[in-house]
């Protein structure tokens, strides 16, 4: 499948009678190290920054960590008139096929109106094959998102990814209260028991705090935790 093509629905004629192929999780193999990808959006760099706090967590807990950004989706001229910023250390999904290569997936976008961006979204609509296969059934999945004030839609923008992982049939793995940090009304904050959360400021100032980065550090962990146990 081409990336950027959306697969048809079982019930769509091209696809017949046919249902989705509900398999089980691919195990890992032998001592092989689990694999996990951070996949997200960005468009100031504080989700990329809250992406590499992600992946220092699975790394910390022994796994593997790739982490690649979607493809931006908005014109030419607003990325430019609106000063978006690419990390370019960090490269572009090669397709929605890939995503079969690792033992689990957090996803990382902020937040448009309380649901994920639009770039996030057409990403996930190329995944129909992914999820007729059951590429990602029982794998660990988990997200994580940032607004421009306190609360700001955060905890619907993580839903809104969380409900695709959930589709493809994966384990969600949340920022449970563990991680202590997401406790307290000292500062402002980012967290939830839904993911990992950062607040960028109206004007995008902020960046993320030791916190958030901690917070990010654990939900990295917890997922690699999670992805051993699963495979055990």
């Amino acid at each position: 499948m081409a990336f950027g093509t959306i697969a048809p629905h079982p019930s769509d004629p091209i696809m017949g009678s046919a249902q989705p192929n509900r398999g089980a999780m691919r195990p890992m193999k032998g001592s092989m190290m689990a694999r996990i990808l951070v996949l997200y959006y960005s468009s100031y760099g504080h989700i990329s920054s809250m992406a590499e706090a992600v992946a220092a967590g699975i790394r910390d807990a022994g796994l593997h960590a790739d982490i690649r950004r979607v493809p931006e989706t908005a014109p030419e001229e607003v990325v430019k008139n609106f000063g978006f910023q690419t990390n370019d250390e960090h490269t572009l999904i090669e397709g929605p096929d890939v995503l079969g290569d690792y033992d689990g997936l957090v996803l990382g976008a902020p937040t448009r109106f309380g649901r994920l961006p639009s770039q996030m979204a057409a990403f996930l609509d190329t995944c129909g094959g992914v999820w007729a296969n059951g590429t990602l059934i029982g794998k660990p999945g988990a997200v994580f998102t940032s607004s421009n004030s306190q609360h700001g839609g955060q905890e619907t923008t993580l839903f809104s990814m969380i409900t695709n992982l959930l589709h493809f049939g994966m384990t969600i793995v949340g920022l449970d209260y563990g991680f202590e940090g997401q406790n307290g009304v000292d500062e402002v904050k980012g967290g939830a028991p839904y993911g990992a959360t950062t607040i960028a400021g109206p004007d995008g100032s902020r960046q993320p705090s030791d916190d958030e980065i901690d917070g990010a550090k654990y939900l990295g962990r917890r997922v690699a935790n999670t992805a051993a146990k699963l495979a055990a």
